[in-house]
């Protein structure tokens, strides 16, 4: 790998080394960034990431193609189930790789359940819905909970101890801080078969670090970043990405659900299935599918006990 990237246009040895020491130890995650974010990382000008990027890309033959390969690269794609058939089923077989999966609602609607759920159901052998991978959470509102992992581990017949051994968790302290581990995250992901990355809540720390309209394009941008990254990390490493999401009330809307998901068009254009759950009676919750590139709108019922997701 070294040996490409030291034949590339632009990269001496010195260069090839600051790439490899900021983790752009391939062909595609060059080809797949920014010319900004490549001279941040490794301490060059514009112009020669854009061309080192460029030399990448040729390598690398991302042109057009044709839909029939498109269709052959979708054979890769795995799926993560969630526990529950009814809620697979409306996810078109269960949350996918190489695409990033929002749950939005409100407090206790099952969203940081469904977390757990897919870093213990992705260890699973493919057969009973798993990638035999492991996971890493990214924990910006204290929400992981190893005895939940112990609990579902068992649920599904997993060792608890190997369980909590495969998900590798990290507490993010504000959001430069959950930007700086979605970046990090590549060295482990690189390491350690890691399958899904799960960001548990992702607008939280950037609704409390950006406060007041005057900032919001500014936050807007950042979360733009963050999501391109994560999404990269999806392509480039064939993993599922799922986040929550917070919601906000409306008190404009007399009819209907007066609550609406944070982050904007940002976050709406760049998730490729969007859920939004809410509480039904006592463990039941409901799951509405509301975006998705191929699947219908749905909904369906499904409930949370102590094993973890199940059909309702």
């Amino acid at each position: 790998m070294s040996d490409e990237i030291s034949s590339l246009s632009g990269v001496g040895e010195k260069t090839a080394e600051k790439l490899k020491e900021a983790g752009y130890t391939d062909l595609m995650a060059i080809a797949a960034s920014s010319s900004g974010e490549l001279s941040a990382a490794v301490g060059i000008g514009e112009d020669t990431a854009s061309r080192i990027i460029a030399s990448a890309r040729e390598k690398l033959n991302m042109g057009f193609e044709t839909g029939a390969s498109v269709l052959k690269k979708r054979e890769q794609v795995g799926k993560i189930s969630t526990g529950s058939k009814s809620l697979d089923s409306l996810l078109g077989g269960g949350v996918e790789t190489q695409a990033i999966t929002e749950a939005h609602g409100a407090f206790g609607s099952g969203k940081s359940q469904l977390a757990h759920q897919l870093a213990v159901n992705v260890q699973l052998p493919k057969d009973k819905g798993g990638l035999e991978g492991k996971a890493i959470f990214i924990d910006t509102e204290q929400t992981f909970r190893p005895e939940r992992i112990v609990d579902m581990a068992k649920g599904v017949g997993l060792d608890p101890k190997k369980a909590l051994e495969n998900v590798l968790v990290a507490r993010a302290y504000n959001s430069d801080h959950q930007v700086l581990l979605a970046e990090k995250a590549e060295e482990f992901i690189k390491n350690n078969n890691v399958k899904v990355v799960i960001v548990d809540s992702l607008t939280s720390a950037f609704r409390s670090d950006y406060t007041g309209r005057g900032t919001l394009a500014n936050r807007q941008q950042k979360l733009n970043r963050h999501l391109h990254q994560l999404q990269r990390l999806a392509d480039v490493y064939n993993l599922a990405v799922y986040v929550t999401n917070q919601v906000m009330s409306r008190p404009d809307i007399l009819f209907g659900d007066p609550t609406a998901p944070i982050g904007g068009h940002v976050l709406g254009h760049q998730a490729t299935f969007r859920i939004y759950l809410r509480k039904s009676k006592d463990v039941k919750r409901i799951a509405k599918l509301i975006d998705s590139p191929c699947l219908p709108e749905g909904e369906t019922i499904f409930k949370v006990v102590t094993e973890g997701i199940r059909d309702a």
